[in-house]
């Protein structure tokens, strides 16, 4: 099919502590029920002091957008990160190798929406372990 809809209610939920898969989060794979090919698209819920660590990805983009919640974020190269407070509404992207992570810092469940391309197994590393090789634009020297 070339489309689907869905309902957000109708996607399973996965408690990623019962498949040794970290964070300890629960999430809804939408990328599973929709037919994406190109993106993963995934529904993250955060009890409030859960967070997903400060990480980067080699090849993947990720665009995250806030449904419900308050968060914290920690943004930015290793050695130039920044804290950004954000809420219902907000949306901020992470190019590969630029670091990125965020805790639900309010006192009820939040809810992100999370856009990776490409669409690739991409777990993440810690991004205090790059070479600090990146310009102005976040480009790689060659």
């Amino acid at each position: 099919m070339e489309y689907e809809v869905v309902h957000t209610d109708d996607v399973p939920m996965t408690d990623l502590s019962t498949v040794d898969v970290p964070p300890d989060l629960r999430i809804r794979a939408l990328d599973e029920v929709l037919p994406t090919e190109r993106v993963n698209i995934k529904l993250w819920y955060f009890e409030p002091g859960e967070e997903i660590s400060y990480h980067a990805h080699a090849e993947q983009e990720e665009l995250y957008y806030v449904l419900e919640g308050e968060f914290s974020l920690k943004l930015g190269r290793s050695g130039k990160e920044e804290y950004v407070e954000v809420g219902p509404g907000a949306c901020w992207m992470a190019r590969p190798e630029i670091g990125h992570g965020h805790r639900n810092v309010g006192d009820e469940e939040g809810v992100v929406l999370a856009i990776g391309a490409p669409a690739v197994e991409d777990p993440g590393f810690d991004p205090h372990e790059l070479d600090d090789g990146g310009d102005e634009d976040g480009e790689t020297d060659a």
